[in-house]
């Protein structure tokens, strides 16, 4: 109740900025407005998450790392948009579908799950979030493995006082455009220094 609330107050509210944003991501460069990916969520069911595209070019569906040749594809707004998590708006749309929360652990690409291992599926147990407990406890500037094991400790520690605490710090968190540089990878996926 409280993610359909929220999300016709963005709909109905934000409707001329997602339009603007929309716009805008046209103009600056060639391609669609939208990037539509396959994701896993709860139960490891397979859907498609919605983003405002950030990036040129067709992405590498087996890629699992950030990488400087993905750097190097940033739309002229594109990093403006995922600093401050604007890219994710048109997930509202995955949200009323029932795909996706508020806040919960973020969706894999099919590709990782493959590598997960038991524990790690834990995080299958929930319907994946737009926000996240990795969000704010080192967003892009922490590891791969991290980030799933703060999905893991969110599922496990899962409680409607923790997911407004982390609504809240991460109106900080990305207002204040913390940890917004990715952890790149070489071709191997060893992280870089």
């Amino acid at each position: 109740m409280i993610d359909l609330a929220a999300c016709a107050v963005i709909l109905i509210v934000g409707l001329p900025i997602l339009l603007l944003i929309a716009f805008v991501v046209k103009v600056t460069s060639p391609g669609p407005i939208f990037f539509i990916q396959p994701r896993v969520g709860k139960n490891q069911k397979v859907y498609k998450i919605i983003k405002f595209r950030t990036m040129t070019g067709t992405p590498d569906e087996d890629a699992t790392c950030w990488t400087s040749t993905d750097a190097a594809r940033i739309t002229p707004i594109g990093n403006l948009l995922r600093d401050y998590g604007v890219d994710e708006l048109p997930q509202v749309i995955n949200i009323i579908g029932g795909d996706m929360s508020i806040v919960g652990p973020r969706p894999p690409l099919p590709v990782q799950v493959e590598t997960y291992t038991h524990e790690q599926r834990k995080v299958f147990l929930m319907r994946p979030g737009v926000l996240s407990l990795a969000a704010i406890e080192g967003r892009r500037a922490i590891s791969m493995d991290e980030r799933i094991a703060s999905h893991v400790k969110y599922v496990e520690n899962w409680s409607l006082i923790l997911d407004f605490r982390i609504i809240w710090r991460c109106l900080f968190v990305v207002l204040g455009r913390k940890n917004v540089t990715e952890v790149l990878t070489d071709d191997n996926g060893v992280i870089k220094k």
